[in-house]
């Protein structure tokens, strides 16, 4: 598993517990800390670095990365998607939408395989569903 890899499926844990635990904004820096400690050993800085900007900046954005999903997950209410899958679809949606320096279908690529490790086959299908639409519409207003 490459550290980037390593250093987002960190990201899906974090934001797990947090919207677990009902969003508590306070314990986030406990939060981050403890999964870092627990799992991120050997990870170097930019890895580290990205583990918390991407977690805060998916935080900050939530309620427009959120509707981005509402907006693709047409049948699926945000509350009726799992909480692994709800939090690998904001990490996919945040580096589509925010993180230039990520090339989309990397984002995609790595959000599908999140998805089959921690959700399965069929989760990996969903996400690859809502996130490819999502590109498509972003592609498609570039041309």
């Amino acid at each position: 598993m490459s550290n980037r890899h390593l250093a987002r499926s960190m990201v899906m844990q974090i934001l797990f517990q947090w919207d677990f635990k009902d969003k508590p904004t306070g314990a986030l820096p406990a939060i981050i800390e403890q999964n870092i400690q627990e799992f991120g050993k050997g990870l170097d800085a930019a890895n580290l670095s990205y583990i918390e900007k991407t977690v805060n900046a998916i935080i900050d954005n939530q309620k427009e990365i959120d509707t981005k999903i509402e907006q693709y997950a047409k049948n699926w209410p945000l509350e009726h998607i799992t909480l692994v899958d709800r939090n690998i679809l904001r990490i996919g949606v945040y580096e589509m939408l925010f993180e230039k320096e990520i090339p989309a279908k990397v984002a995609i690529n790595e959000a599908i395989e999140i998805a089959k490790t921690y959700s399965g086959t069929p989760a990996g299908k969903f996400v690859n569903g809502i996130l490819g639409s999502l590109y498509k519409d972003i592609t498609h207003k570039g041309e």
